[in-house]
């Protein structure tokens, strides 16, 4: 998609702050990160959100939580917490489907 900010991302016309990467995902630090770990991991295809994983695709999504263990134990993360927007009343703010990695800070429940 020429117009999705994270496509972009992955073309590497926008630079990023990489975590990870591997052909199926790209993990990044947010721009306006919301606690002192915070990162982004999204997969290579353009997936609108989590209301767009079907059969074809959900391999890519265990692939991420995997990449999330891993990344998170690399970085000495014990407790985080993952999150997934789904819409624009839920906050979502680029159709890509992404997962916030956050951690380094309390989290409060419920959140919003």
């Amino acid at each position: 998609m020429s117009e999705c900010l994270f496509c972009k991302i992955i073309a590497g016309e926008i630079p990023s702050n990489k975590v990870y990467e591997d052909d199926r995902c790209l993990a990044f630090y947010d721009i306006d990160p919301q606690a002192p770990t915070h990162f982004l991991v999204i997969p290579k295809e353009h997936i609108p959100s989590v209301a767009g994983v079907d059969a074809s695709n959900a391999a890519v999504v265990a692939h991420i939580f995997t990449v999330i263990a891993q990344q998170a134990q690399r970085l000495g993360l014990d407790s985080y917490r993952v999150v997934s927007n789904i819409g624009e009343q839920a906050g979502q703010s680029v159709p890509h489907l992404h997962f916030h990695v956050l951690a380094g800070r309390d989290m409060t429940w419920p959140p919003g």
